[in-house]
């Protein structure tokens, strides 16, 4: 994982170079992404900032959100409408998904770009978003179903 105070110091440099207004609310998300472990969703980063904020909606955390994708500073692994977050490793990497616990882990697999570029060569598809999500058994819901 990224040492969370520079990546936190990364994403507000990010915001702060296209002039996007750093309110309080907007500032503890980022900590928050900055500081996240593991893919959470934007409902349980709402979850956690609403203590600190708590006439703070949902729209603000979806719209920080949105805006920190479109800058290519967080990762969205989209689930039929249940997306998760990567805002430590936000380039395309591989995720694995447990079908029955729902737990997502960071494939250790470079989709290196030039095999993107062969890719869309062949196919004559241009890849704006490239994602692989691969479902199968964590290695703890694997060990339950041997048993």
């Amino acid at each position: 994982m990224t040492d969370p105070d520079l990546r936190f110091t990364q994403l507000i440099n990010a915001l702060k170079e296209r002039d996007y207004r750093l309110t309080p609310q907007r500032v503890e998300l980022v900590r928050l992404i900055a500081a996240s472990e593991g893919h959470p969703s934007a409902n349980q980063f709402y979850e956690v900032i609403k203590q600190k904020f708590p006439t703070m909606s949902h729209a603000t955390v979806y719209k920080t959100l949105a805006l920190l994708k479109e800058i290519n500073q967080v990762f969205e692994i989209d689930l039929r409408g249940d997306s998760h977050y990567d805002g430590n490793r936000p380039e395309p990497h591989p995720h694995l998904i447990c079908t029955q616990c729902g737990r997502i882990v960071d494939g250790e697999l470079d989709l290196a770009p030039e095999s993107l570029r062969q890719l869309e060569q062949i196919s004559g598809y241009t890849i704006l978003r490239p994602q692989i999500s691969l479902y199968g058994l964590c290695p703890d819901c694997k060990a339950r179903e041997d048993k």
